[in-house]
This record gives C-alpha cells, structure tokens and sequence, in this order.
C-alpha cells in the first residue's frame, strides 16, 4: 500500500500509514533564537503547518526531547496532548504524563478497529561521533511495520550519523522507505551530529530497496547541508532516482523504488 509523507519542518513530518497518522519529531514554534545550556540555536523557517491543520494523531515518534531543533515548546504541548507519544526511556521520564519510553529494540503497537497493527520498534541512534553519548544524551529512531504484507516497513533514523547500530537496522528490517535525519547539522566543534551526504549515501547502500526521503534539512542555520546539496551528490554517485525531496506542507505518496 502506498505511503504518504507531508513535511512539515525540520525533522517534523507526518507519516500516513495504513490508516495511521503518526508525527514525527513536533516542532511548531516560530523562527527565531532557542537558547540551550551550551549553544543557541537559530530557527530560520516556520512551520509549514499549523498544528489544527494536520488533524488527529495515533502517535508522535520523538528521537529526544532535550533540543529545541526537534521538541520545541509548541511541539512538547502538542505531544503532551497526543493519544500516545513514544520516546527514549530518559526522555518518557523527563516528559512524564502519558508518554512512552522505548530502548533500543523494543516495540510498541498500534491497533485500529478493523484488527490492523503497526509495530513501533525503536532503534539505536547515535547524535554525533562516538564518544559523543554523555553530550548529547540518549537518542532513538523507529521501524514502522504493518500487519500488511503488502505495506513496506518505513525507517525514520531520528538524529543520528551513519554507525553500526544504524547498518543493524538494515540488516534487521528490509525498509521500502527510509527517512535519515540529514542536514550536517553542526553546533560546536568540527563535527556533525546528524547524516551529512556521505553519512546518506552510506544509509542508501544499506537500504538498497528503499526509497529515501530526508527531513531535518532545511529550517535551522546550523544545518550545514540542505536537500539541493543530497541532490547533486545522489545524482553523481547513481542514485538520483531512489531521493525523494519533500516540498514543505504537501502530501507526497512514496513507494518503494
């Protein structure tokens, strides 16, 4: 079955699976500066929508919870108010209320009246180069399966670099979409803490039968690479036609290549 995917800003994306709406990563507040304990970050772009437009939520899928770039306040209030929400198990602890927390490899499951399932299963995710655990604290992403046969697996990698835990996904999950957290995002120091375009070709081999459609590109001035920039590098290396670039705010149905 066909998937649906609108970005919305960001790492927030809304994926429309089976019958099933889950937001990824909420962040709705306006542009401007977010100060963190050790940086500021800039938002550049808001929101392509508004949170009454996107329209009720089975879940919100949260790689982390301690930077504004990927749970602002509006995105917090939003995911507090979600049927569920489903995160790392520091962050659950963190967020308290109704919100979810999963390690590496353990699943959560959605169910619809009709006796369909979606199986949530968080996976590793490292924000930066190893070592980098004790700064960036705890970060997961999630494989989305369905009790469909025909419906693809799809891959959101929340904020992480190419590393072993993401090749164990693909080794685990035969993915028909991915959506790595692109962008070469950059704060301090010369190292970046999400996939730049090596780190996306990397994850594009590991997933040879899947689609790739990055978010967390655009809308921050400490992404240091943006989707046109992808762009030219999947069209040189012979993978042009496995990118999928999402135009902000419209519903774009993604199938397995």
């Amino acid at each position: 079955m066909p998937i649906s995917i609108t970005l919305i800003g960001g790492p927030t994306a809304l994926i429309e699976i089976d019958g099933f709406r889950l937001l990824t990563d909420p962040t709705f507040d306006a542009p401007g500066a977010y100060q963190l304990p050790h940086v500021t970050l800039e938002k550049t772009i808001g929101p392509a929508m508004k949170t009454d437009a996107i329209g009720p939520i089975d879940a919100v899928l949260l790689s982390h919870d301690q930077h504004s770039d990927n749970l602002d306040n509006s995105g917090r209030e939003y995911l507090l108010k979600a049927k569920r929400a489903l995160t790392t198990e520091a962050g659950a602890k963190r967020l308290g209320g109704h919100v979810e927390g999963l390690a590496p490899w353990a699943t959560a499951h959605l169910k619809d009246r009709d006796g369909n399932t979606l199986t949530i299963t968080a996976t590793p995710a490292r924000h930066g180069p190893a070592g980098i655990e004790p700064l960036s604290g705890d970060v997961i992403g999630f494989v989305v399966s369905s009790s469909r046969k025909d419906t693809s697996d799809v891959y959101v990698s929340g904020d992480t670099t190419w590393f072993d835990g993401v090749a164990e996904v693909a080794r685990r999950f035969k993915c028909g979409v991915v959506m790595p957290f692109a962008g070469a995002a950059q704060t301090r120091g010369p190292f970046h803490l999400t996939m730049d375009t090596n780190d996306t070709i990397e994850t594009a081999r590991a997933f040879p039968n899947a689609m790739i459609v990055p978010v967390h590109t655009e809308g921050w001035a400490h992404f240091r690479q943006n989707g046109e920039d992808l762009r030219k590098t999947f069209d040189v290396l012979g993978f042009g036609t496995r990118l999928r670039l999402l135009e902000p705010g419209v519903p774009t149905v993604v199938e397995a290549p």
